[in-house]
């Protein structure tokens, strides 16, 4: 993704791995409840990030952001939770759990950073 910004790529690599997690769970493993869920939550921290720099002003900036951050942190509960029921490996969530926390600290330091701007 050229020219974008890192929380545009993180978003996006995470949205890419979970596509491919969710494709084994689904067809391998035959889970779909969990994978469905994690799915929705993933893709949608990219889509609100990308919501929020076509935003029309800071107030939207900053709630599409916020969501995105609501979104990845349900993220990571569903990988963990993938983990602690067995149905995954450690080994198969490592590189998902990575980038779900990486967004999670990215877009709430963005937030951070917004908020003692006011």
């Amino acid at each position: 993704m050229k020219g974008s910004n890192i929380i545009q790529e993180k978003s996006f690599e995470l949205a890419i791995k979970t596509i491919e997690l969710v494709g084994y769970l689904q067809n391998v493993k035959k889970e779909y409840v969990i994978s469905n869920q994690l799915l929705r939550a993933a893709c949608s921290v990219g889509a609100n990030v990308e919501e929020a720099i076509g935003g029309q002003s800071d107030k939207d900036f900053i709630a599409k952001i916020s969501i995105a951050y609501k979104e990845a942190r349900e993220a990571n509960y569903w990988i963990r939770l993938l983990e602690a029921s067995n149905i995954l490996k450690n080994n198969d969530t490592n590189i998902l759990l990575l980038k779900s926390t990486e967004c999670c600290k990215i877009l709430a330091s963005i937030l951070v950073t917004l908020k003692s701007r006011k």
